[in-house]
């Protein structure tokens, strides 16, 4: 049997704002690496790699005197771009996935199809609230910014949570679910899953 080819990627991303630098395994174990000076959001990105079991390494150095928008959305840019090379063609991959996630008061449910199209719904009604540097409104700024580079189809719905924090958290997670099975390579599967022979 031929020997699966590593789906892994390196990305660069450098602008004023930030100078970000990271490495991807799709087929890791969950760990992860997150330096991007904002502490809750590491806590996420070390949430949503160990769930996804992917091997995550990042460093991020952005203009956190301004505020922490830009780091965020930018991580969201470059882990976006890291996945699609990492992820290839999506030859032989289940394609679609979705999870139903609960973290104590929360409730999320996610729905995923690595489409090559970009698409996000983001039904997540959370109280405005800060976290040091990280407020909740960046979480769609994050996820919409991965979306559009990974050119995934994703649908975020937050059912029910009275705790922010264990709510994004759930959302993270159930993403990382989401795309572990989503990656998940199956024998029977010949080329991309799709009736057009391509995904795009």
């Amino acid at each position: 049997m031929a020997e699966r080819p590593a789906r892994r990627a390196e990305v660069h991303r450098q602008t004023r704002e930030t100078d970000i630098a990271l490495e991807l395994d799709v087929d890791g174990h969950g760990v992860c690496e997150a330096d991007t000076g904002v502490g809750f959001f590491d806590h996420m990105l070390g949430a949503f790699a160990r769930t996804a079991l992917v091997d995550l390494r990042l460093r991020c150095r952005g203009d956190l005197d301004v505020e922490a928008h830009h780091s965020v959305e930018d991580t969201g840019i470059a882990l976006g771009q890291a996945l699609r090379e990492a992820l290839g063609d999506r030859a032989g991959i289940c394609r679609y996935a979705s999870a139903l996630l609960p973290m104590d008061d929360a409730l999320a449910r996610v729905a995923l199809d690595l489409s090559g199209r970009p698409y996000l719904v983001w039904a997540v009604d959370v109280l405005p609230q800060s976290f040091g540097a990280f407020s909740t409104d960046l979480a769609e700024e994050f996820w919409r910014a991965l979306t559009t580079h990974a050119g995934w189809t994703l649908h975020v719905d937050l059912l029910r949570a009275r705790n922010a924090h264990h709510a994004l958290e759930a959302v993270w997670k159930a993403v990382g679910l989401s795309l572990r099975a989503a990656a998940a390579r199956d024998a029977r599967i010949v080329g991309p899953l799709s009736t057009k022979g391509v995904l795009e």
